[in-house]
């Protein structure tokens, strides 16, 4: 199965002591972000986990930890902006985070770590041209370093118009012009670049719109052979239509480009980098009172048991199919 830890909010950059007291145990418990009263307990396992996917803006708290983190397969997603204190109030630099892909890269291999470069916003601020030469300098600097950069556009979900009224949906031409600059750059570095499956438009410019953990991207990123369950493909499937599910669901969809989503493990409304654009916190307030009821001891990312709740162990089975083998984009 496959793992995440980065959807709901970013556990390497505020919550690594409590995620490596999980692993030590070997287990975490997950409320349901619908239902508080159900809660899934998964095994950290690396015999039932075939990929442990990070999504982070800040992956210095954990790398002391990933020594004792080799036994899994890992994927980071590292998040790396130009942007300033004006949108992402708690993020590094992206000096600072560059210089934690490095390390990342060198004790897992490029394969392992993705760059993103998202969300693309586009205004006077934030011109087309201000993206494209920021783009080049970050793409200089992560050469070799890194395989792939995942970029993916505003998306204007409810809790985003909310937080930043001054966003607004990026163009077709707009898009046309960052797509087709960003190929050529990250071409030139060496770098493949990705775009959300969303924006189909973007192929015809060289971009790599099939998505950033497809089946096959997994498949290369552990060096092994992957037969992916018909219920994960059905879930995928029913995401891939937004058929019957939440706007946050689909916000998880297209943030992932839509891809093997596995599990998550984090919680909504949690996570201080307090990035004006963010979908997954409601309001500040609100994160600052759930971090307040962290505990790094505890089982729950926040908190802890609740009277009437219902834990229900996780079906966990590894997809690997043992026939190791190598695998080219």
């Amino acid at each position: 199965m496959v793992l995440n830890t980065g959807m709901r909010t970013d556990i390497p950059a505020y919550f690594s002591k409590w995620f490596m007291n999980r692993i030590r145990e070997g287990y975490v418990l997950v409320r349901n972000p619908y239902n508080p009263l159900q809660v899934t307990r998964y095994r950290l396992d690396p015999s039932v986990i075939d990929i442990l996917c990070f999504g982070t803006k800040n992956p210095a708290p954990l790398l002391p930890y990933l020594d004792e983190l080799m036994a899994f397969r890992m994927f980071w997603f590292v998040t790396m902006n130009p942007y300033g204190k004006e949108l992402e109030p708690n993020v590094p630099s992206w000096h600072k985070v560059a210089m934690s892909i490095h390390i990342l890269s060198e004790k897992l291999g490029a394969r392992a770590v993705a760059w993103r470069y998202s969300p693309v916003i586009v205004n006077d601020t934030y011109p087309v041209e201000w993206h494209i030469d920021n783009f080049e300098v970050m793409a200089s600097e992560l050469a070799g370093t890194v395989e792939t950069c995942m970029i993916a556009f505003l998306d204007l979900y409810e809790k985003t118009i909310r937080n930043y009224p001054e966003g607004r949906a990026v163009t077709k031409d707009e898009k046309a012009a960052i797509g087709s600059a960003f190929v050529k750059i990250a071409c030139k570095y060496g770098i493949r670049l990705i775009g959300c499956y969303e924006d189909q438009d973007l192929k015809q410019y060289g971009v790599d719109v099939s998505g950033c953990m497809t089946h096959q991207a997994l498949e290369h990123i552990g060096n092994i052979k992957l037969t992916i369950p018909k219920s994960e493909k059905n879930v995928q499937k029913r995401m891939g239509t937004s058929a019957s599910i939440t706007e946050a669901e689909l916000a998880d969809h297209l943030k992932y480009g839509g891809c093997i989503l596995g599990h998550d493990i984090g919680e909504y409304n949690t996570c201080p980098h307090a990035c004006k654009y963010c979908y997954a916190n409601y309001d500040q307030r609100i994160v600052r009172e759930n971090f307040r009821r962290h505990d790094p001891k505890s089982p729950y990312l926040i908190g802890g048991p609740i009277p009437g709740e219902r834990i229900t162990d996780a079906r966990q089975e590894s997809w690997i199919d043992n026939q190791l083998s190598l695998f080219d984009w």
